[in-house]
């Protein structure tokens, strides 16, 4: 095994999840622990497990380490952590806090153990902090095992069955109890035909998950698809009784075999899936049908506002899919039932690697709305190239509250979890910002550097930062420039392919011809799309002059010669970045080439330096295509003379 805690081969017996490998745990493990309460059965496993490995000892009292279920007022799964002379005290009122507050102490390590300081108090920003899991059932003859997944095939399925071996769920799980995060959807959003049989004929292989997960406090939901009664009833209208009476009745039987079953998510009238408009009905009135039958059981429905027209005309410059979450969810606002979360992607696009925040998050005061974020990097670089997205999560985070967030999940049965090994920092920062939204990234990046790699030299830490930090933004140097978005090969989605979406029926365009490039979506000119922010973002988004860089060509079309804020053209930006982006790729492959991997395991070491390569060939390609293109549009030479294909 790897110091990062990974196997080097495919046997995930035993494997210990990267950021609480068995050696941070030392801090625990090496001093006499109690713990007192009833329902700790999974905190004094890993008590035991860390005192058996490190010489520590459990013990009824007189310990260094004290974890207890006591009267504190912590709210679900919060804690406080003391030290009063020689003890250090873990009190919580759940046995999630107190599991919570374990982890805790490992990640901060032996400062837990200092001088004596009064009682903090832990306590989590959002009570659901969500992954959802695009896995296929049967595999996909498009999609594959799992749709957008660049980590091997599916934790859960193989096949069309469930996995025979199911050890790698339980060190899942603890792997996401690690970092904070407390609900999973294990199957695509995309619901086919065998995962619409999960609802029903198959809930013991849902049971038998969820009996994985429960032990660390992770509660289990489920993709279904609006249309599941039409086999029964031939309608799914979410106005007929006789649908509601079905969606009640499969209700109560997924609650039968999973008690603390936490609910649907719901992806509906999107992209070829069925929906409420099918019957003349709309989305409230779908969510509620939903939402009815699971509100007896304290269940939610995340429906999610991924709703736009795909078949666009290309020649159509006031059809603007950026306009389309708000157009159909903001005139419903107040008309969802008390459980029903509206799921609103981050962006108004999809995903893309800069993006100004959806105005939907702020249009529905009267309902609540989870922000969702994809963690595996369907746009930005797809687990082939190194990409931190805490940074941009954190943005978006600390700005807004809402009913939580919600990450598509980028694990998988790889052997390193996440295809890239350094991956794994995304799932790990997207678990702790869904937590405490307020971290510092680069404090969240230190923290999985030290827990992957405990005890290791300075340079380990160094190097990943130096790699690390800035990444997303050098990803987005040597793709899409300004905020435009949408340049990738479609289907699949990886390298460029600028005019690849140009004349397509997606609604993702970027416009350019000889004289300008960018999207018009001003109120004045162009699609009105600013129109659906607040005054103070309205205006700034509105104003050419006022738009910030960044998001530029997001709100604008404008001539190549357009002057920026830091005084030069697009033109000229769009070469100088993606020359930069390139030159900083081969910089950190450098980087990375000269750190002694026995540091961080041979295997390890290898996968990362097999992907920088692929990432340097890549970021070349990119610069290449895209200065070639926009020189070609332009005809503005580079001020630099350097060399454009």
């Amino acid at each position: 095994m790897s110091p990062g805690g990974f196997a080097s081969g495919g046997d995930v017996t035993g494997v210990h999840p990267a950021w609480l490998p068995p050696e941070a745990m030392r801090p625990i493990g090496a001093r006499t622990v109690s713990v007192h309460g009833d329902g700790l059965d999974t905190v004094r496993a890993e008590v035991r497990q860390a005192c058996d490995r490190h010489g520590g000892a459990v013990v009824a009292g007189g310990a260094d380490l004290v974890l207890t279920l006591s009267g504190v007022d912590t709210g679900p799964d919060g804690f406080v952590v003391s030290r009063d002379g020689v003890v250090t005290t873990v009190a919580a009122e759940d046995p999630a806090g107190l599991l919570y507050g374990l982890f805790h102490v490992a990640r901060v390590g032996e400062a837990a153990f200092g001088a004596p300081h009064p009682p903090g108090t832990h306590r989590p920003a959002h009570g659901r902090r969500m992954l959802d899991h695009w896995d296929n059932v049967d595999v996909h003859p498009v999609m594959g095992q799992v749709e957008r997944g660049y980590s091997g095939g599916s934790l859960f399925w193989d096949g069309g069955a469930l996995r025979a071996d199911l050890t790698r769920v339980t060190a899942y799980a603890r792997l996401l109890a690690a970092c904070g995060v407390n609900a999973v959807t294990v199957n695509n959003v995309n619901v086919h035909a065998t995962e619409t049989l999960l609802l029903t004929d198959r809930l013991a292989d849902i049971a038998t998950i969820a009996d994985l997960l429960r032990p660390y406090h992770i509660r289990m939901h489920l993709a279904v698809n609006f249309a599941a009664p039409v086999a029964d009833l031939g309608t799914a209208d979410p106005l007929d009784a006789r649908v509601q009476a079905w969606w009640a009745t499969a209700t109560d039987g997924v609650y039968a075999a999973i008690p603390d079953f936490g609910g649907y998510v719901v992806k509906a009238d999107s992209e070829g899936q069925p929906g409420p408009y099918g019957y003349g009905r709309d989305h409230a009135d779908g969510a509620n049908a939903l939402a009815a039958a699971l509100a007896p059981h304290g269940g939610v429905v995340h429906w999610r506002a991924f709703v736009y027209d795909h078949r666009q005309d290309w020649r159509d410059r006031t059809t603007d899919r950026a306009r389309a979450a708000y157009e159909h969810f903001a005139p419903l606002d107040g008309r969802f039932l008390g459980n029903v979360i509206v799921q609103v992607k981050h962006g108004p696009i999809d995903f893309q690697v800069r993006e100004p925040v959806s105005p939907l998050i702020a249009a529905m005061p009267a309902t609540d709305v989870a922000v969702e974020v994809q963690v595996t990097q369907e746009y930005t670089g797809q687990q082939r190239h190194v990409c931190y997205l805490a940074p941009m999560w954190s943005e978006v985070l600390r700005t807004i509250r809402t009913a939580g967030p919600v990450g598509v999940s980028n694990a998988g049965d790889d052997p390193f979890w996440t295809g890239h090994p350094l991956a794994q920092a995304n799932l790990y920062a997207f678990g702790r910002l869904a937590w405490a939204p307020d971290l510092d990234p680069r404090e969240v990046l230190d923290e999985w550097i030290g827990l992957t790699f405990p005890g290791t030299p300075d340079v380990v830490g160094e190097t990943l930062h130096a790699v690390m930090d800035d990444s997303w933004r050098t990803y987005e140097d040597y793709t899409a420039p300004l905020g435009v978005g949408f340049m990738v090969r479609p289907g699949h989605h990886y390298g460029p392919d600028v005019d690849g979406y140009e004349y397509t029926p997606w609604g993702t365009y970027h416009f350019a011809d000889r004289d300008g490039v960018g999207v018009d979506r001003t109120c004045a000119t162009g699609t009105g799309f600013t129109g659906q922010y607040p005054p103070v973002l309205a205006r700034l988004y509105e104003s050419v002059h006022d738009c910030p860089d960044e998001l530029l060509l997001f709100f604008h079309h404008v001539p190549y010669g357009h002057v920026l804020h830091d005084g030069g053209t697009v033109i000229q930006h769009i070469y100088d970045t993606h020359f930069a982006g390139a030159d900083a790729v081969a910089a950190m492959r450098d980087r990375w080439a000269a750190l002694p991997a026995d540091l961080v395991g041979p295997a390890f070491a290898a996968r990362v330096a097999d992907l920088l390569d692929e990432q340097v060939r890549g970021a070349a390609e990119w610069r290449d295509q895209i200065t070639a293109y926009f020189f070609r549009k332009s005809g503005v030479r580079d001020a630099h003379g350097r060399r454009i294909p």
